[in-house]
């Protein structure tokens, strides 16, 4: 078999005495808070720095105030009329949706990492991107294109089809485990993404099929106003969601055994969760295409700050995921300005080297 990393697990203080379970508990709870506090106190930091860049620099004072002018519905004149366009009509859907997908991305990587007990894996895992990305396809490359509704609801139903066919393939409920969830995913995800490569060489239109292809390794730089408030609205009610049961997450991340103990039929949440999550993760990849390494990489470094309780651990990983899809936005928008490199490209350079150190660090599984 091969390797794999440890199971993620919530802390457990079940050897202290109930006084120090509870301190322990309100330190761990204080401690998040305060983390939480300052990511978010960062990620207003690098969204204004995000609007400022670029090949005509805003001042910080004027960014400030033209959002703050849309957003309170007020016109103060804080900026000229291009400084206006370039920060509101240009730079301010990038930087928005960036934060949403970011979020998604990342706290739908923690979830599905505690679904399988398995640190590796995320939604490019377990086929969810690339069921997403061949909706996508179909619509542009056999229907011939279509609005923001259609090319959600195309990724929806391709990221749902494809975890319900992951499932399929992993077999019965009595069978069905991580383990054979994660060698299905893969399964999945090599034929979808075959399908997708097929789509693209029998397509007629060069144009079509090179806008795909840059597609497929993400991008930012068409956001349509009615995606930005579909993903918007997604993402809101679906983080939202996992926090509230969170506790539950929590119950199957330590085993089936502890989700049992709970009240918890560990075989049906797990298939509800990944179909959550899978519907999430389809939205936001119909709005910014394919976007690698942040559901895997950003989990572990919410772990590192905050422990495994999934209470703290998803809004952490939504914060976190929301800044690095920030950054690497805007390197991809201005590294080589005025040419755009894909998103995906600069997250895969950073999630990489990453990736190999968390490999380094695992113990190698033992062979059964």
């Amino acid at each position: 078999m091969s390797e794999s990393l440890p199971a993620v697990r919530p802390t457990s203080s079940s050897t202290l005495p109930a006084d120090g379970v509870l301190l322990l508990m309100r330190r761990s709870r204080r401690r998040a808070a305060v983390r939480i506090t300052l990511l978010v106190a960062v990620l207003a930091v690098v969204a204004v720095a995000a609007m400022m860049i670029g090949p005509v620099s805003i001042a910080p004072t004027q960014v400030i105030g033209i959002v703050v002018d849309h957003l309170g519905g007020v016109r103060s004149g804080a900026g000229s009329a291009s400084a206006d366009q370039i920060v509101w009509g240009t730079r301010a859907p990038r930087v928005a949706m960036g934060i949403i997908a970011g979020a998604v991305l990342a706290a739908g990587g923690a979830v599905l990492q505690a679904l399988v007990r398995n640190g590796l894996a995320d939604p490019y895992l377990l086929g969810i991107n690339s069921g997403a990305s061949t909706g996508v396809a179909l619509v542009v490359l056999v229907i011939g294109g279509g609005g923001a509704l259609l090319f959600s609801g195309a990724a929806l139903a391709g990221a749902i089809g494809a975890v319900l066919l992951v499932v399929a393939l992993a077999g019965t409920a009595s069978r069905r485990g991580p383990i054979r969830l994660v060698l299905a995913g893969l399964a999945v995800g090599y034929a979808l993404n075959a399908a997708t490569s097929f789509l693209v060489f029998w397509s007629d239109s060069p144009e079509a099929a090179r806008s795909v292809l840059f597609w497929l390794l993400g991008s930012l730089g068409s956001v349509q106003p009615v995606a930005l408030v579909v993903a918007a609205a997604t993402a809101g009610l679906g983080l939202v969601a996992l926090v509230v049961i969170a506790p539950f997450i929590d119950a199957l991340a330590s085993g089936d055994d502890s989700a049992r103990s709970a009240g918890i039929d560990p075989e049906r949440a797990r298939i509800g969760l990944m179909v959550g999550v899978s519907a999430m993760v389809g939205v936001i990849v119909a709005a910014v295409g394919g976007v690698g390494f942040i559901g895997l990489v950003v989990p572990h470094l919410a772990r590192r700050l905050v422990g495994g309780r999934h209470r703290a651990v998803l809004p952490v990983s939504a914060l976190l995921g929301a800044v690095l899809l920030v950054v690497a936005d805007t390197v991809a928008r201005t590294v080589f300005a005025p040419q755009e490199i894909p998103v995906g490209v600069v997250t895969g350079v950073l999630g990489a080297p990453f990736l190999l150190v968390l490999l380094r660090r695992t113990a190698p599984a033992s062979a059964p």
